[in-house]
C-alpha cells in the first residue's frame, strides 16, 4: 500500500501504436508511445491502481502506479583497466611531465 505523499513512479500510454504519426520509422510505428513519470502520490493507492502524482516541477499526471520509492539502478559500466593508465598519463601531463 502506498500512502499519500510517497514518491512513486507511474506508467501511461500516451499514444497507442495505431494513433502514431506515419512520419516515424516502421519499427517505431508498431510500438505504443509510453511515459514513465515520478512524483508525489496524491492519495493512498496500491500497485496497479490509476493514480495522480505531482511531479517535482508541480505538474499533475495520471497513470498506473508501478513502483513506490523508485531509484536509479544504472551504472557507468564495469571497471576498465585502461582508465587507470589514462589517469596516470593525464596527471603526468598536467604536472608538467619531465619539465
Amino acid at each position: 500500500m502506498a500512502k499519500k505523499g510517497d514518491w512513486v513512479r507511474i506508467h501511461t500510454v500516451v499514444l497507442k501504436a495505431d494513433e502514431r504519426t506515419g512520419k516515424i520509422p516502421e519499427d517505431t510505428k508498431k510500438c505504443d508511445l509510453e511515459m514513465w513519470t515520478k512524483g508525489e502520490l496524491q492519495a493512498d493507492a496500491e500497485i496497479g491502481d490509476v493514480v495522480t502524482v505531482k511531479t517535482a516541477v508541480g505538474r499533475l499526471e495520471k497513470g498506473t502506479l508501478i513502483e513506490v520509492g523508485p531509484y536509479y539502478t544504472h551504472s557507468y559500466g564495469k571497471f576498465v583497466p585502461e582508465i587507470i593508465q589514462i589517469d596516470k598519463q593525464l596527471r603526468e601531463i598536467v604536472r608538467g611531465g619531465d619539465k
